[in-house]
Order: C-alpha cells, then structure tokens, then sequence
C-alpha cells in the first residue's frame, strides 16, 4: 500500500493507494497554522489512522511546495514558512519509524499524471503548474528527475524566450529578475497584462469569460497568453522533447490553449514537425496526493 500526503498552507490531505493504483481511502485535516510540531504530529496522526483502518502499513510519500536542499537537508521554498530551514524528512523518518520521500507539488504532479493519469505510458513527461505560480516536474521513464540542485523542471524562473521589445526588461519577479516566465504565465500575470494593455483590472476568471464572450480587449489578451506559452513551452520541447506535456493549476482549466498552445509553438521549435501533445490533467486538483503515493513506485 502506498500513502500520499499532500502537505498544503491550509490543508492536509492523504490517500492510500492499492499497488494498481486503485484508490482505497482519502482524508483531509486543517494545517496547523505557524506550528511545525503540530504539522509534523498532523502527518503522523493521519498516517496511523489510515494504516489502522485499512489494517496495513504503507510506504509514504509527500507532496509540499518547495524542495528538500541536496547541500542541508532542510526544506526550502515552502508558502508554509515554519517548515522552511526545517529537517523536515528527518523528522518524519524519526516518528515514523520508517523511510519517507518527499517531492514537490509540480514533481508529484508530473508523476501522478505519467503513472496512470494524462500521460500514461509516455517516456518523458512534463508537467506544468500555471496557476498561482509557475511550476514544472519532469518525469522519465516513471521516475522523477531531481537534478543535482534540485529543480529540473523549473521553466517558470527562466527568461520569456523571443521576448518582443515591450516585454523587455519583463516584470518584476519576486526572485529578483525581471521577466521570468512566471510573471507573464501565471493567473496574476494575465491579469497584470490585461489591466496593463486594455486599461481594466479585472480577475483572471472574467478575462477569461469576456474572451468566451468575444469580447476583443479580453480576446487580444488571450491571444498574447497563447503566444507566450507557446515560446515558453517551445524552448522546454527544444531541450527536452518531451512525449507529452501535461498543464495542471488553474489557468489548465483554460480550453482553448489545448488547441491554440501547440498550432503556435511549431514555428519556435527547432524541428521541421513537432509531435509532443499538450494535455489535459486527468487528475486535476488530486494529481499532487496522488504523484506523492506514486514517489514509491
């Protein structure tokens, strides 16, 4: 039996998972706000319910935002700042007396959608988070790709590629630079762009609904979206050439960008044809919990 754990800012939810994948049972609990011993006996506390009601033990994965530093040990990046600095898989080892496996929220999303989701059976899968931020996980042959320091897959912190003259320098990104992918792509990056171009600010949700609607302020603004995905995800296809690319986050729930996204990115590919498939979450908003179980194999 596999448990995934997803450690979130106000939840925490975990599923058990039959070997085949098959969901056998799934509880949610608050976070404790600001208190890392009562995050930690949280977990703990949800792992042996769990394994007392299904009468077995199971190996545990767990999904967070943020990574694990490769050099310390401790959690880094994490919205939950208490756990930041934190040996946090150390100290989960020692209370339950057994192995632990830790990923971040885009990996496990990756994963859960390579393994029986979106993406099944593909060789090289990379999932996408656009939603608050920008995120991505790469996943091989089932098994996540780290790297050395940690973060394959972050496309969301490189520059806008091809960027046009009035996107240079780009916005300002809370890591420091100017006109990360992150600023233009996420929810709140469209909706900058909007209030920016169109003179209105509105929520990413009735942009979105105003361009359903034909409406042509709202309509060019998805349009620029669609271009700017289209080069982020090209230069991604460029050094990785991935099978499937799976989008995941709020902006996923956008239709459109399945059919517009790959008609664009063809002329940044360096490719004369280009075969990834962009996709839908099978999973959705469970991909995270689900790709934690999923850690163990």
């Amino acid at each position: 039996m596999r448990l995934g754990i997803d450690l979130g800012g106000t939840k925490i939810e975990i599923i058990a998972l039959a070997q085949d994948g098959r969901e056998l049972l799934r509880r949610r609990a608050d976070t404790p706000q600001g208190d890392y011993d009562g995050i930690l006996s949280a977990i703990v506390d949800r792992v042996r319910a769990v394994e007392g009601e299904l009468g077995q033990q199971g190996a545990v994965g767990i999904c967070t935002p943020g990574a694990i530093s490769p050099v310390s040990g401790v959690l880094r990046n994490s919205n939950t700042v208490c756990m930041n600095g934190r040996p946090v898989k150390t100290d989960l080892e020692n209370r339950l007396a057994r192995a632990v496996r830790i990923a971040n929220d885009a990996n496990c999303f990756a994963l859960s959608e390579a393994a029986d989701g979106a993406a099944q059976g593909a060789n090289v899968v990379f999932g996408v988070i656009v939603g608050t931020g920008v995120g991505g996980g790469v996943v091989i042959r089932g098994h996540v790709l780290d790297g050395p320091n940690a973060i394959a897959g972050e496309w969301g912190h490189n520059p806008l590629p091809w960027p046009r003259d009035d996107e240079r320098p780009g916005p300002q990104c809370y890591c420091g630079k100017h006109g990360c992918i992150e600023t233009f792509l996420s929810g709140p990056g469209l909706r900058r762009d909007h209030a920016q171009v169109a003179g209105e600010d509105l929520p990413t949700h009735e942009i979105i609904e105003r361009a359903n609607r034909q409406d042509a302020r709202a309509e060019a603004t998805l349009q620029r979206y669609e271009d700017r995905m289209a080069r982020g995800l090209a230069h991604v296809i460029n050094l990785l050439d991935p099978d499937i690319i799976v989008l995941g986050g709020g902006m996923s729930n956008v239709t459109r960008l399945y059919a517009n996204v790959p008609k664009l990115w063809g002329r940044y590919v360096f490719s004369d044809r280009v075969d990834t498939r962009l996709l839908p979450p099978r999973f959705g908003d469970s991909s995270g919990v689900r790709g934690a179980a999923w850690l163990w194999g």
